[in-house]
């Protein structure tokens, strides 16, 4: 059985559809459209990021010359500080007012605070 956090996590297929709907069918790093997957956590599920919509992006998969999904996740310190620049400009763009710390997941008695 999942816990809680786990499922809050989960990227469920309609926040997939709506994303790739939003992202143009495109990686919002290199504007790729080939190879591609609305997949990608901003602030990444081991530090607590939601699966909603504000928290995920189109990026390139390993099948691309690109990999910014890849990048992202493993790259350098470097690649990593670039492509979340990227990303944060991106998200700013379409909902103003976005925060990276707003898509994190919270225990109950946090939301509480």
């Amino acid at each position: 059985m999942k816990s809680l956090r786990s499922k809050c996590t989960d990227i469920p297929m309609s926040v997939k559809q709506k994303v790739f709907e939003r992202d143009g069918g495109r990686c919002v790093i290199c504007g790729n459209s080939y190879n591609v997957m609305p997949n990608a956590h901003i602030l990444s599920r081991a530090k607590g990021g939601l699966g909603i919509e504000t928290n995920i992006v189109t990026m390139c998969t390993m099948l691309t010359e690109n990999k910014c999904h890849h990048r992202f996740d493993n790259g350098t310190k470097k690649d990593k500080e670039k492509i979340l620049k990227i990303i944060t400009r991106y998200m700013e763009n379409i909902y103003p007012g976005w925060n990276i710390e707003e898509q994190k997941y919270k225990k109950w008695s946090d939301r509480n605070e």
